[in-house]
């Protein structure tokens, strides 16, 4: 079980990102699991949607309090995005990204607590929730990702989003972080952002209210809704569970990464065969 939440090229990241255990100077106290248990133990909970009361302890080992202890001790430590971004790096260092046709959307996850970065969704009856925003490349790998309430207008997230894209590694050259073009649809259709994209030397294709027809501009555009049905895969975002914001983004970090880890191991797979 450990092994397959938990293959060889995740964990081989994973170390490099993670930091050192805490030690005791005085002694004594219980042996900590090990990272990987634990590691397994929190994608489980990711990818199933359970709660951390209800891991199977028997698979892991660690039970779901210390899963979670160590879930927020990393996400304090921005573990989950830092491995995100080596994830990344590995796809730009083998030529797997694609920078010259990348897409923005958002979507909607009602939140069950009313915590940080929460608000009443307009096209929801008012409950609150949350929104995911993320850009991807034209495979429609998610590159960055930010989350706000759902009241928040997503064209205020397209210039903080472009500038959270981190320099990525290429097959050869400097490191990128921004795309030759973006498509959005008709929520980003605002002049002062169509400036600021040109200004950034970033080409784009905004939808036009009452103009452009949504069917003609979702031939590019399509790859990043698939993408948002990929985070579905992560059960553990159907919902928001979690009180704090941080804890939100860790659990969006890690689908993003396991998105990513899937076309990576595909690629490796391929190349050993």
């Amino acid at each position: 079980m450990v092994e397959r939440l938990v293959p060889d090229e995740l964990w081989e990241l994973f170390q490099r990102v993670v930091p050192e255990a805490p030690t005791r100077p005085q002694g004594g106290g219980r042996r900590r699991h090990g990272d990987r248990e634990v590691l397994a133990a929190i994608v489980f909970v990711a990818t199933s949607g359970c709660t951390w009361q209800q891991l199977p302890t028997a698979s892991f080992g660690p039970s779901g309090a210390t899963a979670h202890r160590r879930f927020t001790e990393w996400s304090k430590a921005r573990v989950w995005a830092k491995l995100h971004r080596l994830v990344l790096d590995e796809l730009g260092f083998r030529g797997e990204l694609d920078w010259s046709r990348c897409a923005i959307d958002s979507v909607n996850m009602r939140a069950l607590k009313r915590g940080s970065l929460t608000g009443p969704n307009p096209v929801d009856r008012g409950k609150y929730g949350s929104k995911i925003h993320l850009i991807t490349d034209r495979n429609g790998l998610p590159l960055p990702v930010g989350i706000s309430g759902a009241n928040v207008h997503d064209s205020q997230a397209l210039v903080p989003l472009v500038q959270g894209i981190p320099p990525i590694r290429s097959r050869r050259g400097p490191r990128r972080r921004r795309p030759a073009k973006l498509h959005a649809d008709k929520g980003y259709d605002y002049t002062h952002l169509r400036l600021w994209l040109a200004t950034h030397g970033i080409r784009h294709r905004i939808a036009r209210k009452g103009v452009d027809n949504s069917q003609r501009l979702g031939r590019h555009r399509w790859v990043v809704e698939r993408t948002v049905s990929w985070l579905a895969g992560c059960r553990r975002l159907h919902r928001r569970y979690e009180r704090k914001a941080e804890h939100f983004l860790a659990f969006t970090s890690i689908a993003c990464t396991l998105i990513c880890l899937r076309r990576l191991t595909r690629r490796c797979a391929v190349a050993t065969a």
